[in-house]
């Protein structure tokens, strides 16, 4: 399993499994000198946290990180951070009873198929237990862009079928409204329906899909590198490294193909001394390039695949057999809430690399 690491200058390698004996993350290429204390990385932590709420896994795990490198008296040294989060909440004997079958929706066939071998123990390396080391990681390049006054914000658009209106706020507005929401929806009359949803799924045995939605002000312009590493390229394959993910839009997005060229240009203006363009279809970038317009783009996240309804399968024979959860399984409702700290995480790694790239773009 070769592929482990993501970036090119800002480069991040996660290890460990979900019910190991940890899981973290090795960054490489942050620079010397910035600012960083375990609290930065353990606040991001605390955000994605299971067992906080009855919308998501009742998994307690504090995921509490320890450095292990890189810092030195509270600045990065140039040097590999390391980062470690122990599990401390895996119970591996509910899954004892289904190791032999393949459970619908979830990597057990192919990856048996493709190495022969797989930790069917909350889905191992499989499993969104190993994007807690990219939180952490993504704790990390948000210290590095707010250094330079980048903020990503991610947020739920919808769930099920039910969209949220987002409030044309300022970034301290919108982010006071997403952290005090138990779903992390910044409209509150929406998110009481998606809530009802979400419970009513639970009670159901069955689970809900989810829209992330993410928007970033500030953005400079230049920051991406055609051709094979654009920004929305990139942030594409970030995100769709991500368990659940099912697609990725920018700007208008799929709308755009129902719109007319007249309709979907976004025209340039004069605004103070920048220039700027009078719409944002195209969702901050042009050619791969940020335009210095808000980047704005939602991810798709399917309904969580454990779900307590029966469902058919096969085992590793081939013999066809009904599939159940054990009692007392534990998994969120909807994974896309606990998904969007992880979004915004990733987006801060991204945006961080192009950052880094861009000062070789120009004398």
């Amino acid at each position: 399993m070769a592929q482990n690491s993501f970036g090119n200058i800002f480069r991040i390698t996660t290890f460990g499994e979900s019910h190991g004996a940890a899981i973290g993350v090795v960054i490489d290429g942050c620079p010397a000198l910035l600012p960083l204390e375990v609290e930065d990385i353990q606040k991001e932590l605390d955000k994605r946290a299971p067992g906080k709420t009855p919308f998501t896994s009742p998994r307690k795990e504090k995921d509490k990180a320890q450095i292990l490198s890189g810092i030195f008296q509270g600045k990065t040294t140039g040097a590999p951070i390391a980062i470690v989060i122990f599990n401390k909440d895996a119970d591996s004997s509910k899954y004892e009873p289904i190791k032999n079958l393949l459970r619908p929706g979830h990597a057990n066939f192919s990856y048996i198929k493709k190495y022969g071998i797989f930790d069917y123990r909350g889905g191992g390396r499989a499993s969104a237990r190993e994007t807690a080391a990219r939180v952490a990681a993504g704790a990390v390049a948000k210290k590095f862009l707010k250094h330079h006054k980048i903020n990503p914000l991610a947020y739920i658009h919808s769930i099920g079928n039910i969209d949220a209106q987002t409030p044309n706020a300022t970034f301290k507005t919108l982010q006071k409204k997403i952290s005090t929401s138990p779903i992390y929806c910044p409209d509150f009359k929406q998110s009481k329906l998606m809530m009802g949803q979400i419970l009513k799924a639970k009670k159901d045995g069955d689970s809900l899909g989810a829209i992330i939605e993410t928007k970033v002000d500030s953005l400079p312009v230049g920051l991406g590198d055609p051709i094979y590493e654009k920004l929305e390229a990139n942030l594409a394959k970030a995100m769709m490294t991500l368990p659940a993910t099912r697609g990725i839009e920018f700007g208008e997005g799929f709308n755009a193909a129902r719109m007319k060229g007249s309709e979907h240009n976004d025209a340039f203006i004069m605004r103070g001394r920048k220039i700027k363009s009078a719409t944002n279809h195209a969702g901050g970038t042009l050619g791969g390039i940020s335009t210095g317009m808000p980047l704005i783009f939602r991810v798709a996240f399917k309904p969580t695949s454990s779900i307590m309804k029966p469902q058919k399968t096969v085992n590793l024979k081939g013999e066809s057999k009904s599939f159940s959860l054990p009692k007392g399984s534990r998994h969120d409702p909807c994974v896309a809430i606990r998904a969007v700290p992880i979004v915004e995480a990733m987006t801060a790694l991204v945006l961080a690399d192009a950052l880094l790239m861009n000062r070789c773009a120009q004398l």
